[in-house]
């Protein structure tokens, strides 16, 4: 949280050996060191810590984020999709879980799946469609006319239409 991972490995260190390890310990203590090799953009090692903790804790949301972005950026693409697909077993109400997806999808050069995830994300949560700009995920889709009518039909139903 304060971005400062190096501190963070040293502390999980210190805290490990002081508890012990028992497995709520392992797991949360794991997910930590995920974080922190994220902060570091160590992927690799991210993606093993993650792993870890998704061992002892499949249903857990914030872990299947953390390993999934480990495993984006580890050229890992298809990993990384079964993960949020897993998730969505447990979080299917969840908005972010359905936005990833369509990320991740979009990434791997499937239109049709990229959509719909994306679609009913935006349907679940609108305020989601303002992170669509941004999101580089998406830049080869942007030409796409089935892309842009979602993104604007969501405007249009926000009332952003522009049209007086």
């Amino acid at each position: 949280m304060l971005e400062m991972p190096d501190q963070a490995l040293r502390e999980l260190r210190m805290v490990e050996a002081r508890v012990g390890s028992t497995e709520s310990h392992h797991t949360a203590i794991a997910r930590l060191r995920g974080e922190a090799f994220r902060l570091k953009r160590d992927f690799e090692e991210g993606a093993r810590q993650f792993l870890v903790a998704q061992y002892h804790a499949p249903e857990d949301l914030e872990i299947s984020i953390g390993l999934a972005w480990c495993l984006k950026r580890t050229d890992r693409l298809e990993e990384a999709i079964d993960v949020m697909m897993s998730a969505y077993q447990f979080h299917s109400e969840e908005p972010i879980v359905l936005y990833n997806l369509a990320c991740y999808f979009a990434l791997a050069s499937d239109k049709v799946h990229a959509l719909s995830w994306l679609g009913r994300a935006i349907r679940m949560e609108s305020s989601l469609r303002e992170l669509i700009p941004d999101e580089t995920d998406f830049d080869s889709l942007r030409d796409d006319a089935d892309f842009r009518l979602i993104v604007e039909e969501r405007k249009v139903e926000s009332g952003e239409s522009g049209v007086e």
